[in-house]
This record gives C-alpha cells, sequence and structure tokens, in this order.
C-alpha cells in the first residue's frame, strides 16, 4: 500500500511515522489521557492505495476533534495535526506570501487583482527582514482545532481557492494594515494577538491590508426622509454598505404609517411591512463580502408607531408572507412613558409619524411633554390598552426570539454623544448606542480582550492582573482610533460621522471562562466583584489612552458641550461612585485639560465568531450548555466544557455513562448525585443561573460602559409573567439594552438522540474524589465598594432646547396626569432581592366589545398578571400568563 507526498512521489506507506509524528504534536498535553497511538489505529482503518498524506492528516486531526469528549487536550492535538499540515503546505516567509498575494493573476480574465493593498505591500517588502523575523509560528498551534476551523473557513486569505495565508501572517496583515509604516506599533499588536490577549472583529480580519480595507463592524443608518427618494436613498446606503461587511441599525420612526395621505400622488400609504420587504430582500441579496456572511439589517421603531402590530410580528413563522420580512431583526426603541403606561394599565395611542411632526426627535420630559399634547389634540390614529401591546410584543419574542428591545430615554440621557443631538437607534447587535442623521452613518470599530489571559496562578492561589488587563485594553483602545484615520468608508456620511465623532467599542470575551478558571461560580459575590472591576479597569484603560491620544493629536471634533467636557463620566450618568482600584481623580483632571481623542469607548459586543477563534465563550455570557454540537466544514463534533471535563476526568467520573447523562439531561449536571455541590455551583448552566442575576452584572457594570451591551435573556420555559418580570427590572435597573435576542430552551436536541439511557442511568454511581483536583483559592483584590450617589445630569445644549421651543407647545391645556413611579438611574446594583417596586393598584375589568363580524370578544389583558410580574422581580411561575 503506498501513500502520494506532498512533493508527488509515491512511497510505501509507515504507520509508525504516523505514530511518530502525533506523539511530536502530542508535547506538553496529559499523557495520562491523549494517546496518539489510539488515533493511529483509527487512522489505519481510513487508508487506502495511493492515499496522500494532505489525506492522512485530515484524518488525523478529524479524528482527534472526535475525541475530545475524552479529554479536551484531544482538540488541542487535532488543531496541531492541521495547522502542521497548512504549514507544510503554505509558504513560510509572511514577506513572500504577501508577494504572491499581491502579484496575483485572476486566471479566469487574466487580470492582475492584488489581494493586498499597495500601501501595506510597499510598507511590508520595505520592512521585510524585520517582520518576517518578528513572526513566531509555533503560536500557530495555541489555537484548537475548532478556531483553527473557524480562521480556515472564512479568514485566511486564498489563492485559486487554496490557503495562502498562516494565522500568524493573517496576525500580521491586520497588524500592518492598521499601522502602516509605524513598525514598533504593528509589532505590538501582532504580540499581543498572536498570545491571544484580543483580537479585532471580523471585519478588521477580513480586510485588513486589503484593496478594500473597510474594517468597520457596524453601521447606524437614519431614514433620509419619508418618500421615494429618501428611502431609496437609504436602501443604496445599506447595500453599499453591506458590500463591505458592515451590520447595520436602520431607524425607520419617521416612515408615515398606513392609510397615511401622500400628497404627490393623492393617495395614501401602504405603510412600514412593504418597505422593510425591499430591505429584507436587499439584505439576502448584498451579502458582507461575497458570501462570507448574510447581510444583517435591524430596524429600529418607536412603539407609538401605528404600523407597530405588523412590525413586531414580521419575523413570525406563520401568517400571510406579504406581511413577513423574515430576514430583517426588528428592534423596538421604547420610551419610559410606553413602560410607564403599560405598569400602570393605561392607555396608549398610536401615531402616524406624518401627523405628529418631532415626537422621534425628543425624550424624557419633552417626549412625554409632546406625546401628551398630541393626545390632547387627538391627533391619534388608535388608542389601545398599553398591555394589549404589550402581551404581543412578549407573544413575538416567545415565538422569534424578537424584537430587540431598548430604552430611548436611558440611551440618550447616559449618552456621552447627548450634545450631537437626538440618539434614534442601535445597531445589528444592540451594544452600540451612537448619534446618526441625514448627514451622518455612525460607524463603529470593535475590538475583544480575551478575559481568562489575565488569570494567573501559582502553585495554591490565583488571582486577576489588572495592570495587565489596563495595559493591554490601553493598546486595543489606540488601535481602534487609528483604524478610523486608516479605514476605508463605503459611503461619505460615514466618514464623515467617524472622523468628526471617532467612536470606538472595546469588548470583551470568555468573562465565564475566567469565572471558572478562578473557580467562582458566575452568580457569586466574588464573580459579581469581579465584573465591576474588570470592567472599571476597561472604560479607565480606554479613557487613558483616549486622553493621551487627545494630548497629540487634539480632542475630537464634536467634544465641547459634550457630559465629558463637563467632567461627567459613565458613572457619573448612572450616579455610581467606583472603587478605588484606579485613580478617578487624576484622569478626571487629564481630561479637563486635555479633552478627549473619541466620544464613546466601551460596548460589550457579542463576539459570536471570534470568541470561536481563540476558544472562549462569548463576550460576558455563561456557558448555555456542558455538552454541545458543532458543525464545520469536516462534519459534527460533540464539544464538552473543558474546564468541566477536567475536573470529571480528575475525580474519576468520566465515562460513556456520565457523557450520556449530561446529553440526557440538556447539557447539566445538576442532578448527578455523586458530584460535589461546588462543582453543580461552578458549572451551572445559563438556564440554572437566575436571570435577576444576569441583569444586575449587566447593571453593575454598566456603569464603565458608555455605549450599551448585548445582553440576552435565557428563559427555559418563557411565560408572560416571567417576561414582563424581567423587562421590568432590567428597565428600573437603568439598563440601556433591555433585551438583544430572547433565548428559549429546545424540548430536545438533536444531539439528545445519540444517547444511550441505559448507559446515562448509571452515570450517578460512581464516588467523586475531590481531593484529586488542585484546586486554587482565589484571592481577591481589597478594595473599596461601589458607592450609589446622585446621578449627575449634563447641561443640554441651548440648540437642543431651542429646537424643541418651536414645536410651539400649547401649555393652556393641562397635561394628562399619570401617576407612575419612574425608573431609577440610581437603582441600587447590590442584591436587590428583597427590594419593592410600587405598583399602583387597578380595578380589574372585563370588557367585551364587538367585532366588525358582529362577534364578541373579551378583553383578556388582565392587569392583574402584569402587576404580579413586575412586582415580583424573581419571576414567579404562578401564572402561564
Amino acid at each position: 500500500m503506498n501513500v502520494v507526498k506532498r512533493d508527488g512521489r509515491v512511497v510505501p506507506v509507515q504507520f509508525d511515522k504516523i505514530s511518530s509524528r502525533l506523539e511530536k504534536l502530542a508535547y506538553g498535553l496529559d499523557t495520562k489521557h491523549v494517546h496518539p497511538s489510539a488515533i493511529t489505529q483509527r487512522i489505519i482503518s481510513g487508508v487506502y492505495d495511493g492515499v496522500t498524506t494532505v489525506e492522512l492528516d485530515n484524518l488525523a486531526a478529524e479524528t482527534a476533534a472526535y475525541m475530545t469528549t475524552i479529554h479536551p487536550d484531544y482538540a488541542t492535538l487535532a488543531a496541531r495535526v492541521a495547522i502542521s499540515n497548512l504549514q507544510k503546505q503554505t509558504t513560510k516567509k509572511f514577506s513572500e506570501v504577501v508577494e504572491q498575494l499581491y502579484r496575483y493573476i485572476n486566471p479566469k480574465n487574466n487580470k492582475h487583482s492584488p489581494m493586498i493593498s499597495t500601501k501595506t505591500y510597499e510598507v511590508i517588502q520595505k520592512n521585510a527582514h524585520v517582520l518576517d523575523n518578528a513572526i513566531h509560528y509555533d503560536r500557530d498551534f495555541n489555537y484548537n482545532y475548532f478556531g483553527f476551523k473557524t480562521l480556515e473557513r472564512s479568514y485566511l486569505l486564498r489563492l485559486d481557492g487554496k490557503i495562502a495565508e498562516r494565522p500568524q501572517h493573517l496576525i500580521m496583515r491586520v497588524a500592518v494594515g492598521i499601522h502602516g509604516d509605524d513598525i514598533e506599533s504593528a509589532i505590538e499588536t501582532y504580540n499581543l494577538m498572536s498570545k491571544r490577549y484580543f483580537t479585532h472583529a471580523s471585519p478588521t480580519l477580513f480586510n485588513a491590508g486589503t484593496p478594500r480595507n473597510q474594517m468597520s463592524s457596524c453601521f447606524l443608518v437614519a431614514m433620509q426622509d419619508d418618500s421615494i427618494e429618501g428611502i431609496y436613498d437609504t436602501l443604496k446606503q445599506c447595500a453599499l454598505i453591506s458590500k463591505t461587511a458592515g451590520g447595520i441599525g436602520l431607524h425607520i420612526h419617521n416612515i408615515r404609517a398606513t392609510g397615511s395621505y401622500i400628497a404627490g400622488t393623492n393617495g395614501t400609504s401602504n405603510g412600514i411591512i412593504p418597505m422593510m420587504r425591499v430591505f429584507n430582500n436587499t439584505a439576502r441579496y448584498v451579502d458582507q463580502g461575497g458570501n462570507k456572511r448574510p447581510g444583517a439589517f435591524a430596524l429600529y421603531l418607536e412603539p407609538w408607531h401605528s404600523d407597530i402590530f405588523d412590525f413586531i410580528d414580521v419575523r413570525k413563522n406563520h401568517g400571510k408572507e406579504e406581511i413577513r420580512a423574515r430576514d430583517l431583526f426588528p428592534a423596538l426603541w421604547i420610551p419610559d412613558l410606553f413602560m410607564k403606561r403599560v405598569e400602570q394599565n393605561q392607555e396608549w395611542t398610536l401615531f402616524s409619524p406624518s401627523e405628529v411632526p418631532g415626537l422621534s426627535d425628543v425624550y424624557g420630559d419633552e417626549f412625554e411633554e409632546l406625546y401628551t399634547k398630541y393626545e390632547r389634540e387627538n391627533r391619534g390614529r388608535k388608542t389601545i390598552k398599553a398591555q394589549k401591546l404589550w402581551y404581543s410584543i412578549l407573544e413575538a419574542q416567545t415565538e422569534t426570539g424578537t424584537p430587540f428591545m431598548l430604552y430611548k430615554d436611558a440611551c440618550n440621557t447616559k449618552s456621552n454623544q447627548q450634545n450631537l443631538g437626538m440618539i434614534k437607534s442601535s445597531n445589528l447587535c444592540c451594544e452600540i448606542v451612537e448619534y446618526s442623521s441625514n448627514d451622518e452613518v455612525a460607524v463603529c470599530n470593535l475590538a475583544s480582550v480575551a478575559l481568562p489571559a489575565f488569570v494567573e496562578s501559582d502553585d495554591h492561589t490565583s488571582w486577576y492582573n489588572f495592570e495587565k488587563l489596563h495595559e493591554i485594553a490601553k493598546v486595543v483602545a489606540k488601535n481602534l482610533n487609528k483604524i478610523i484615520d486608516v479605514n476605508y468608508y463605503p459611503v461619505p456620511e460615514a466618514r464623515r460621522s467617524n472622523m468628526r465623532n471617532r467612536p470606538i467599542a472595546v469588548g470583551v470575551q470568555g468573562l465565564a471562562d475566567a469565572f471558572m478558571l478562578l473557580r467562582l461560580p458566575f452568580d457569586s459575590p466574588e464573580a459579581k466583584e469581579l465584573n465591576i472591576q474588570i470592567f472599571e479597569t476597561i472604560y479607565h484603560a480606554a479613557l487613558e489612552a483616549s486622553v493621551e491620544l487627545a494630548i497629540k493629536e487634539g480632542p475630537y471634533e464634536t467634544y465641547e458641550g459634550s457630559p465629558a467636557s463637563q467632567g461627567v463620566l459613565q458613572f457619573d450618568l448612572w450616579g455610581k461612585k467606583p472603587t478605588d482600584l484606579w485613580d478617578w481623580d487624576s484622569l478626571k483632571e487629564k481630561i479637563r485639560a486635555h479633552g478627549l481623542r473619541n466620544s464613546l469607548l466601551v460596548a460589550p459586543m457579542p463576539t459570536a465568531s471570534t470568541s470561536q477563534i481563540l476558544g472562549y465563550n462569548e463576550c460576558f455570557e455563561p456557558y448555555t450548555s456542558n455538552i454541545y454540537s458543532r458543525r464545520v466544514l469536516a462534519g459534527e463534533f460533540q464539544i464538552v466544557n473543558p474546564y468541566m471535563l477536567r475536573d470529571l476526568v480528575e475525580m474519576g467520573l468520566w465515562n460513556d455513562s456520565m457523557k450520556n447523562h449530561i446529553i440526557s439531561d440538556n447539557g447539566s449536571i445538576q442532578n448527578l448525585p455523586n458530584i460535589p455541590q461546588e462543582i453543580k455551583d461552578l458549572y451551572k448552566t445559563v438556564w440554572e443561573i437566575p436571570q435577576k442575576a444576569i441583569i444586575d452584572m449587566a447593571a453593575d457594570r454598566g456603569a464603565y460602559i458608555d455605549q450599551s451591551q448585548s445582553m440576552n435573556i435565557h428563559l427555559k420555559n418563557p411565560t408572560m409573567g416571567k417576561l414582563t418580570s424581567m423587562h421590568f427590572y432590567g428597565w428600573k435597573k437603568g439598563l440601556k439594552t433591555g433585551m438583544y435576542y430572547l433565548r428559549t430552551q429546545a424540548a430536545a436536541a438533536a444531539i439528545q438522540f445519540t444517547v444511550d439511557q441505559n448507559s446515562a442511568q448509571s452515570a450517578g454511581s460512581t464516588e467523586a474524589i475531590l481531593s484529586k483536583i488542585n484546586i486554587k483559592k482565589y484571592v481577591p483584590r481589597k478594595l473599596s465598594k461601589v458607592q450609589d450617589v446622585e446621578a449627575v445630569v449634563p447641561v443640554k445644549p441651548a440648540s437642543m432646547r431651542e429646537e424643541f421651543n418651536k414645536l410651539k407647545l400649547d401649555d393652556e391645556v393641562p397635561p394628562i396626569p399619570v401617576s407612575v413611579s419612574s425608573p431609577a438611574t440610581t437603582a441600587s446594583t447590590s442584591d436587590s432581592s428583597n427590594e419593592e417596586i410600587v405598583v399602583v393598584e387597578t380595578i380589574e375589568t372585563t370588557t367585551v366589545t364587538s367585532t366588525a363580524n358582529g362577534q364578541e370578544e373579551v378583553d383578556i389583558f388582565n392587569s392583574k398578571v402584569i402587576a404580579c410580574a413586575i412586582d415580583n422581580p424573581e419571576a414567579c411561575a404562578m401564572c402561564s400568563g
């Protein structure tokens, strides 16, 4: 039996060479549980005469990946085999690879089609010796198999379908693409990224150093005008942005509702849904960079728009096809007044924007004043119970996971961009909150810090290195600022906005991994404190970096009038006094003296793709399961939480029975009698952690997040009561993003059908030996506690007050009295399980109305259900809603 080598030679197959190669690649792994010979035995069955060495390596890597459920080190070995295989097929020298990519001739048209920009190519060739010598190819082997396969599938550049880049080449390309001929900064960025301290966002990894280096992730677009010209100009903007890998948030508050008069044609409008279907098809057609990622648009609407019921249902699986737009993501931009009306079971008036000018241009007291004025003037299309709309929102969320929910007043009152004007939407992922208008498309560049990289330990103790985190976060902030200047902008309005306001977004990934490395249960008091300290550190570092940039380059153009220019930072807007981990007073003095280079700095994003590359859990979320399936081109693999797997292996509990039991129990270990309680607490899934704890932690870190955060709500069995409780609790905590997606647990996952139930039942019979685990004691940093103080209200620019006064409010008509409790901007983020939420009692009535066909319809929107849910932050399960 023969094998074909990479150079084309045909030689007899030698299985001992396969074993020898695997043993070399298994260096440093747990030899008690990782056995290369077991992989060789499985490979033998797949060998045939004429097999290539490339195919043998692929088979070895896939075999090792399938054995990840035995021990997590098999995933590392699988990656090493795959990466070693790639390195044998690619050119080593970075400068030579760049030369190949730059000189590429497209064989279909024989035209020069460079994959590297001329500027980047010239910088690399000029500094070839330095850059080639700076690369450490052994760092390629730090990726696990699934991280490497993610890079291979979408990120590494190819020539004629064959991968040309290695992971280290990609990182150096990104570093040079950002820093250009600043070689020292490029090498610093390369080293930190290759050591896995942080990663830039997917568009930056895709496009840095290429001829069209569009490195921004998020674009916030304003609907130009409520006209054919305005709508289609906006559509073109969205198409151009999506073409270059940008995700889009678009606000459509100003589009007239169904039945509104059209002066130009003397007709009436069909409303927002037909228009949304046009945007839906554009998202399908113009994907992000040519089949790399599907196009993605989130559309934002305020809940007073009279097409709101159709809007929230656009992703439902049933109903007429002509009123569905399932590739769009509906998002609500919710004023506090709506939440108050729901809470008090009051009426809610729906309007057409064409008949209530300025309503989407104000927030807070000014919105309430204008809204109630229009109500008194009977401009509404329809008046309904606020709770009727609320139930429709919850029903849509339960079925589709959307609409997203963001609180308009919190987003505006706690924004450092509030001096620019009214902020009318967030982005696709609900973490970017920036000003957009007809002449400004807001843009944001993202990067995420890998939080587990700062966990350190000795033989007996572990701790968190805040100084190193601070150092890295400063580098990340400066990198993102640099991207603003070298970026390609798909539309001129995006360039204008980014150059004027210079917002950036430093995010995180692997918070759950960091907690597990430190052996802190996700909802423990120690984890709660560390969560605050991490985000306080990142915010301080980003501000410090921005001040240093302002000293060199000056503050951003629209700095004057911002809260920061008045000495007001994010935690001041929340009514919080930080811990004494960092010196905030001296930083505020520097800001007062020099200003900031960037208007916004911190926004934890979802990190769905980049956290797969680094092998960590997404952003700040808990693990959704301790065992799950992951599909890659090579097939579907079972993945086990690597930290839990190591513990169970060490305790002598891991076997097929245990694996089958965890799969059959939806990835949970809580019902296994032989697992110690401290292990159960450490490996709770998101379905087993109270959502109140998730919201509390979001509010705790919110004081150091000047944009917002992509916070999902996870409910195993959502009911109207539970959902209402979660939403009102988050609103009263002062969150900007109330909910990104609602995640619900499937009744049965496909992976469960692979389970041997007889085997699963015997999983709890083996006795655990906890002493075999080297449990290191976490040593927290001793610091002062966060204190509640009075929230600071910055001075609103005179120009914004003048705009409101132009609306000529009729002060002679008294406003409708609305006796309600407002969301506390200074709500305590300490454990508030006993806090009382005051709900005004309402008299319950059952209303009988006649429908169009004469049938009687009973009003089922029971205010007692809502009151029960609001009054119970623990999300009662007494009723189904």
